[in-house]
């Protein structure tokens, strides 16, 4: 995996006037990781908050809130029980679509793509970076799955603690996916219900064709 985009400039305009087309460049990458900083910086509610949609085993769109964790110059990366219902339904179509959304800057991005799982070290490595409640309940859930009783959930938890009193192992259920972008929709609010919708798609060169929606 390449390095995390961590450096971005540190330009607090809004947009407010002018084209969105004059902030962009010839990636759409740069852009996302200054409209997350944004986020943070406002702040807003859950900055790296996204809601991800997956195509179920029983043929429906499912969505669901979970954390991007890293913004790779291959994508974004989240992690999750690979058995859950949105683990079962990415490994029989891994086509996705992510969307951000922050009210207070009336901006969404839309990201449509695929996914892969990311390499078993890097899954270890956030792992082991999680605090150890959070490491037993990847353990003590099984995610997705029928539940009898809270107190069923809270004992397997207690088990576990007991067997792991040290350092908890990654479970190998568990892991990270990349979700790397065949489309990227930037959308700022604007007056009049006239907004500015830029769309990134990637091309077969790897580069990206860039146009404008109606809004």
């Amino acid at each position: 995996m390449d390095a995390f985009i961590n450096q971005v400039k540190n330009d607090h305009h809004q947009f407010d006037q002018g084209k969105l087309e004059d902030h962009v460049g010839d990636e759409p990458f740069a852009l996302m990781a200054k409209w997350l900083r944004d986020a943070v910086e406002k702040p807003t509610n859950e900055p790296n908050a996204m809601a991800v949609s997956t195509i179920g085993l029983d043929g429906f769109p499912h969505s669901r809130v979970v954390y991007l964790k890293e913004l790779l110059e291959e994508g974004l990366v989240f992690y999750t029980n690979y058995h859950s219902d949105k683990g079962r339904a990415i490994e029989q179509n891994p086509n996705v679509h992510a969307l951000f959304f922050w009210s207070e800057l009336e901006r969404q991005i839309s990201v449509t793509g695929t996914v892969l799982k990311v390499p078993e070290e890097m899954s270890d490595e956030y792992f082991q970076s999680r605090p150890r409640g959070s490491k037993l309940g990847a353990w003590a859930s099984y995610q997705s799955e029928r539940l009898s009783s809270r107190a069923e959930l809270e004992e397997r938890v207690q088990q576990l603690a007991t067997q792991y009193h040290e350092d908890v192992p990654r479970p190998p259920h568990w892991g990270g996916y990349i979700i790397e972008p065949l489309r990227i929709e930037f959308w700022q609010g604007r007056p009049s219900r006239l907004h500015d919708r830029i769309v990134f798609e990637k091309q077969q060169n790897g580069s990206w064709d860039i146009y404008r929606k109606n809004p």
